[in-house]
């Protein structure tokens, strides 16, 4: 078996890609990072054994060319909303957007593997995707999920598969691992950050779907699951779960990030016509997107694990309680730190 040495990332920049690439440019290995905008991703150019591709992800042939040579592909590309997004690999994002983003981009994605000769792929997925889902989102995820494990089934080359899919040389197979996180929490989320600056602005909350279940996973956590998975043949074939150590609902978590920052707050759950009508009023907001019509439906479904943290990557996931605290609150030396990097753009 090749050892995986050179791995092409998609989606690099993003909240959780920079974490992987961090880590695995750590780990001394190769990694390419495409990304519309090369600016996107500076603070990944000065790690030694990167390198920033300004690419077109959705351009099939341009994948092709940017695939070759890899060892590994690993697609962490999506969006949360059919609206305005922000560093992701649109320029701007569209009704439809689901579809492009989260089921054609994993098909292009296991073409181009097939043409460039690349046989390892690690794809994001998300908890609650279901093809059959009333969520958009979760429908989507749910449907490139399905192509990604079905190129892993049938990875010897078939003519016709899905029309224009993969081709694979015979005898060789696809070792796909899927990952279906909960929500990711740590700094720069874009979730519990979110409810801090919320609670920091108002005095009073009305929340929409209070009840909804989470069980917050650490963004290093996910990374570090990522990155040894990449060389293990155990997780060839396998989607994994990720889920942190405790499970919350809304309410707790948005109680929670109030204490932690100083700024409890009265929170008025609202029932589930009055969460609907908020979510839909919500859609109108110009800018980011608080929340949807789409979320809400997404939100009906516990985002909680069905069993405990992978035994496979042999350690346990950090909780909530340990880190949170250090990027929430403001007047720790290292969110000092963390926010004049920010303001200087390094």
């Amino acid at each position: 078996m090749k050892k995986i040495e050179r791995i092409c990332i998609l989606g690099g920049s993003g909240f959780v890609g920079s974490h992987l690439v961090s880590l695995l440019a750590a780990r001394g290995l190769q990694v390419r990072v495409l990304s519309r905008r090369r600016e996107q991703a500076k603070e990944l150019i000065l790690l030694p054994t990167v390198e920033v591709v300004e690419a077109d992800v959705h351009d099939q042939q341009e994948l092709i060319r940017q695939f070759r040579g890899m060892d590994a592909v690993v697609n962490l590309v999506g969006i949360l909303h059919e609206g305005k997004v922000g560093r992701i690999d649109l320029p701007s994002a569209r009704r439809g957007d689901f579809q492009r983003v989260h089921v054609e981009l994993p098909r292009k994605v296991l073409h181009a593997m097939g043409e460039a000769g690349v046989h390892r792929l690690l794809h994001m997925s998300a908890l609650g995707a279901d093809a059959t889902s009333r969520s958009a989102y979760q429908r989507s995820k749910g449907i490139g999920e399905a192509l990604v494990r079905e190129a892993a089934r049938h990875h010897i080359e078939h003519e016709n598969w899905y029309l224009n899919g993969p081709k694979f040389v015979h005898g060789y197979g696809l070792d796909v691992t899927v990952f279906r996180p909960s929500v990711i929490f740590g700094r720069g989320d874009s979730f519990l950050s979110m409810f801090s600056g919320l609670l920091k602005a108002f005095p009073l909350v009305p929340l929409a779907n209070a009840g909804a279940r989470f069980a917050p996973v650490f963004v290093e956590d996910v990374a570090r699951a990522y990155a040894d998975s990449l060389d293990t043949p155990a997780t060839y074939g396998q989607t994994y779960e990720l889920c942190g150590p405790k499970v919350y609902t809304l309410q707790e978590l948005v109680r929670y990030v109030g204490e932690v920052i100083g700024k409890p707050r009265a929170i008025i759950p609202l029932g589930k016509w009055a969460s609907y009508l908020q979510a839909w009023a919500l859609e109108w907001k110009p800018g980011r997107k608080l929340m949807t019509r789409d979320n809400h439906y997404a939100m009906g479904v516990d985002n909680v694990c069905r069993g405990g943290w992978p035994p496979v990557f042999g350690f346990q996931p950090a909780a909530l309680e340990a880190i949170a605290p250090e990027y929430l609150r403001d007047d720790t030396p290292r969110a000092r730190y963390e926010d004049y990097r920010e303001s200087a753009r390094r």
